[in-house]
């Protein structure tokens, strides 16, 4: 147990540290980092993220995220790039360069490239005073108190500090872009992520014949059928222009005959149907569906048209089947 309680201890120093190192970052903003996101926003080209080891790993995971959310980019590793692949880098586009020591060896060689060809540079160091910022066109300073291991030289806090400050450039630019969840959508389309942002209602509503629709007038006897019929426990009761008056579900029929017996059945579909039923419109993203569902309860929504004729229903298990939860 004391070993245990041990263990938990350092778990819980590692993250305190790594906690304090990202939240020091909002004591570090300021107007270098409204440059930052400015040169990236009116480039005309794209964000060239690099960094070696560790640096390089976490620079990957920011070009990922500034791609998937409307600013291109891609991740060039330092080594290979004074090996020819500087060619993919034109003066169109913005360096970021990522380096703890502000002194990396790869990186440093880059800098009379990028000022002979002038290629924007922004540094995310934890030495504002090193080769890399001072070459900088714009430096963010993501140096940290103390690393989290008890040496102090294995990149834990800095890393982390230095990808966090990566995802505040990102959102910054998604928001001033203007960038929406149809947009993410578009560069999501495979996968739970995907199909929640990008699968609409009426990808998925049953319409035509396979819509459980009755009229006010007919008996329950006739609503039962319709409902079983449909198998999806529920049917709208519409006018003859198909506008929604109300829905009666398969919980109403057991609640009616509990209480009614053999006479429910005589009864009229009017006098059952629940009326302003809970509805969707077709071009409301599924997953939307799903939440109006689970918070009321229920398992299907009624789908109208501008003028609130039937046109559609969803059930909980269309949305399921697709993998949206």
């Amino acid at each position: 147990m004391e070993l245990m309680n041990n263990i938990l201890d350092i778990a819980k120093r590692v993250l305190t540290i790594e906690a304090e190192a990202v939240s020091a970052l909002t004591e570090k903003l300021n107007s270098d980092f409204e440059r930052a996101v400015e040169i990236i926003f009116n480039s005309k080209g794209r964000v060239v993220v690099t960094g070696m080891g560790k640096s390089g790993l976490v620079g990957k995971k920011i070009a990922a995220t500034l791609a998937s959310t409307g600013t291109p980019a891609f991740f060039l590793h330092p080594a290979e790039a004074s090996h020819g692949d500087l060619g993919m880098v034109t003066s169109d586009d913005i360096i970021v360069a990522i380096s703890n020591s502000g002194e990396t060896e790869e990186l440093v060689g880059l800098i009379p490239f990028l000022k002979r060809f002038n290629v924007s540079l922004i540094s995310l160091t934890g030495n504002p005073n090193s080769t890399i910022s001072k070459a900088a066109d714009v430096t963010l300073d993501v140096s940290v108190k103390e690393e989290a291991c008890p040496m102090g030289i294995v990149p834990t806090a800095s890393t982390t500090a230095t990808m966090a400050m990566g995802d505040a450039l990102a959102v910054a630019l998604l928001i001033k872009r203007g960038f929406k969840e149809e947009d993410f959508a578009f560069f999501h389309p495979g996968g739970s992520l995907g199909k929640k942002l990008f699968i609409k209602v009426k990808d998925l509503m049953h319409t035509g014949d396979a819509l459980p629709l009755i009229s006010p007038d007919i008996s329950m006897i006739e609503a039962t059928v319709e409902i079983s019929s449909k198998r999806l426990g529920v049917t709208i009761v519409a006018d003859n222009n198909r506008k929604i008056l109300g829905v009666i579900t398969d919980g109403d029929l057991r609640r009616g005959i509990e209480k009614w017996g053999k006479a429910f059945f005589d009864m009229k579909a009017r006098d059952v149907m629940t009326k302003n039923p809970k509805t969707i419109t077709e071009d409301e993203l599924a997953v939307k569906a799903l939440s109006i569902m689970q918070k009321h309860s229920i398992t299907s929504l009624l789908v109208p048209d501008d003028n609130d004729r039937a046109i559609g229903v969803i059930h909980l298990h269309d949305i399921l089947r697709q993998g949206i939860v």
